[in-house]
Parts: C-alpha cells; structure tokens; sequence
C-alpha cells in the first residue's frame, strides 16, 4: 500500500479540486442573471400604412410621422408617461365606411380620432392607450392647396388635430375651436408650418 501512496493523493488531490472548481463555476454562472427589463418610459407610436396595393395613394413616411406625433405628445406633457397611440393611413374606401359607421357622415373625410384613455384618469407609471388616429392621405392631398397649402403641411395639421382630440381637445363650440386652433399653431410653428 505504501508504494501507491502518490496514487492515492493524486486521486484525492484531483477530485477535491475539479469538485469545488464545477461548484464555483456553476454558481458563478446562475449568479450572472440578466438585467431586469425597464419599463418604456415616454410615447409609444405605432404609424401603419393600411392604403390598399393599386390605389393612388400617396407616400407615408412612417418614422417622420410617428417623430411628429410624439412630438405633439412630449409637448402636451405626456413625454415622460408610457402612453400609446396608433396612427393608421388608410384609402378613401376604408375612411368613408369609418366615417358613415362612427360618424353618420357621408363620403370619405380627413382624421378621425378614436380616444381609448384619458391621461388625467390613469395614475402616474401605468400604460396610457390614448387611442387612434386614422388619416386619408388621398382627401389630404386633395385639399391640401386650399386649405394648408402643401401635402406635408396637410398631413402635420391633420395628425395634431387628431391627437388633441385624443387628449380631450374640442371644436364643438366657437371658444373650443379657437383654442384648438391655437394649441394646432403652436405645435406646426414648431416645425416651421403655418396653420391656416
């Protein structure tokens, strides 16, 4: 027995050291967890351009308009509170069956605005769906030249117009529609636009 004694410590010495060696390694990976996700802080906006394939539709650009409306929203107090709003570009058809069936209007219109959430109602921290926002780039166009007097232009007045209705903003009356007017100037001065 005494010539394997270096047998025997080997043995011992190797499996003392692989043991703790496989325990510290495996605790030392289940103690690398990965990082707690934050929750989004600031608008979300959701811009999809629903206009059908073959339509004369006109370009939306999807990241300028979403940067527009979160604009409008961080302006309106709203850019540190996780509120959502989804913007939808959709044809004539699909803009005259939403205004007959929520309206009772006739014939395609400009913006509707959907409100889901009031802001003043949720508390501090949790999710805001503020609602929708639904523009036809094709009447825009069309009365683009008599009414802000470029398509761009058009399409800014029309998006701020729909997210201040979503925020409560009115025009049923004389004094509401002039100051929803004004809060429309201040956000296209912003940009350099005019608002007739």
């Amino acid at each position: 027995a005494s010539k394997f004694w270096w047998f025997w410590w080997f043995w011992w010495f190797w499996w003392f050291w692989w043991f703790w060696w496989f325990r510290w390694r495996r605790g030392h990976r289940m103690s690398r967890q990965p990082p707690e996700r934050r929750p989004e802080v600031g608008p979300r906006v959701i811009v999809d351009d629903e206009q059908a394939t073959g339509s004369p539709n006109h370009a939306v650009d999807v990241d300028r308009w979403a940067g527009l409306v979160a604009d409008v929203l961080a302006a309106e107090g709203l850019g540190d509170r996780p509120v959502e709003v989804h913007v939808h570009f959709v044809d004539e058809s699909a803009m005259e069956d939403l205004n007959r069936e929520h309206m009772g209007g006739q014939g395609p219109t400009d913006v509707l605005a959907f409100p889901v959430d009031d802001p003043a109602t949720v508390p501090d921290g949790i999710p805001v769906l503020l609602g929708d926002v639904v523009v036809c780039p094709v009447v825009a166009a069309n009365q683009a030249s008599s009414h802000a007097g470029d398509f761009t232009t058009e399409v800014s007045l029309l998006l701020v117009h729909g997210v201040l209705h979503l925020l409560g903003h009115d025009h049923g009356k004389p004094e509401e529609a002039e100051a929803m007017r004004a809060r429309e100037r201040d956000h296209l001065a912003r940009y350099g636009m005019v608002r007739p």
